[in-house]
């Protein structure tokens, strides 16, 4: 088995870097330790570095295109090796990115203020997405149970059948909370789409950071009615610089309509070629490196457990089933979430997402990002560990 090292450390500062250089745009302070914005501190898979070098060789960056059989039979190899699951070349779609996909979609199967029913805690972009395409969210609670996490279906039935309810978004992967759902969750949840003519966005970006036994199930795999699935390579593999995203809309008459909004409306007709050349690399030859990667992560997750509840014993935080995001309930420890977020910037000079971004009610959690090297993630708990000792 190949060997990668994830515990080689990058120097991003100064490459224009959302996670690094502009952590002030959002925590008001530079130069804070970030455990961000969900992109990962390691290189890429070497296949994709091998893969964007030829592009580059080449000398000739001009106008391009995904839809031939290079790019699409990569994706259906991707989805049939890692999840079994057989897709049309004929349903596909791209973007630019997993959100702005979700966007058009919700502008072309929605009106302005119609409900779009999320399951919360949510990702923020789904709160401002909603929002800024003036139409209403309309928030699911997910229930803890212990170390995991339900959805309540009779309240979830309640809401679809209100009369404004059109689309139900899921994030699935669920990020932040990293819930995997299961099948037979979804089988459900599509059921009562269908019965209540709710259109359903499935939004799987975190597809492939299963970090747990469960398994991911695409909706595609469960689907009924009315329905999409927006995904991309960016996450797994940390190349959303790149930018790309790809979809399945299996309605033709819905595909026309996405594709005349993109062209004919936003004027985007040629994808980024280097992005074509990245996810085709990664579909086709990355998994020896994501899989590697996974084990990293699993491994980074334990690690914030042991320490955290070595350091605060009534804490007992247990890693995520998904995501490279650790969501911590302070709440055991009773400490003010605003005085927190106060003493981790001004004190401890970290960066840690407070939870109150995916919803008020997640006020007493942390996001903290663990896609990065053990080094950085042990001087992050540290600080983490001090500020919290510190009440």
């Amino acid at each position: 088995m190949q060997a990668f090292n994830f515990d080689r450390v990058v120097d991003r500062h100064g490459s224009w870097c959302t996670q690094w250089d502009f952590v002030a745009d959002r925590f008001g302070v530079p130069d804070l330790l970030p455990f961000t914005i969900s992109d990962m501190d390691f290189a890429t898979a070497p296949c994709i570095i091998d893969a964007l070098q030829q592009r580059l060789n080449h000398g000739v960056l001009g106008y391009s295109r995904w839809q031939h059989e290079d790019f699409l039979s990569a994706l259906q190899h991707w989805m049939r090796s890692r999840f079994a699951s057989e897709i049309a070349a004929e349903s596909l779609v791209y973007g630019p990115s997993v959100i702005y996909m979700v966007a058009q979609l919700l502008r072309h199967w929605t009106q302005a203020e119609d409900e779009v029913l999320i399951h919360t805690p949510a990702y923020d972009a789904f709160y401002q997405t909603i929002i800024g395409n003036q139409r209403r969210g309309l928030e699911l609670p997910l229930q803890r149970a212990g170390d995991t996490w339900r959805c309540d279906m009779a309240e979830l039935e309640t809401l679809l059948a209100r009369p404004r309810c059109k689309v139900m978004l899921l994030c699935s992967p669920h990020n932040p909370t990293g819930k995997v759902w299961q099948r037979a969750e979804l089988q459900q949840m599509a059921a009562l789409c269908e019965r209540h003519g709710v259109s359903v966005i499935s939004d799987e970006i975190h597809m492939d950071m299963v970090l747990s036994a469960a398994r991911h199930t695409p909706w595609c795999e469960v689907a009924q009615g009315r329905w999409a699935l927006f995904t991309s390579a960016s996450k797994s593999f940390n190349i959303p610089a790149l930018t790309g995203a790809w979809g399945i809309i299996p309605d033709a008459d819905d595909r026309r309509a996405w594709f005349h909004a993109l062209k004919q409306q936003d004027g985007l007709s040629s994808p980024a070629v280097m992005a074509l050349a990245a996810t085709i690399a990664a579909y086709r030859h990355g998994a020896p490196w994501l899989d590697a990667l996974r084990d990293y992560l699993r491994a980074n997750m334990q690690h914030i457990a042991q320490r955290l509840n070595a350091a605060f014993a009534g804490l007992n935080w247990q890693p995520p089933q998904a995501t490279y995001l650790a969501w911590i309930d302070t709440a055991p420890l009773a400490i003010d979430d605003v005085a927190l977020q106060q003493r981790l910037i001004q004190q401890h000079k970290v960066a840690i997402m407070p939870g109150s971004t995916y919803g008020s009610a997640s006020r007493s959690y942390l996001r903290l990002n663990a896609g990065c090297p053990r080094s950085k993630l042990d001087d992050g708990l540290d600080r983490l560990i001090a500020a919290l000792q510190s009440f």
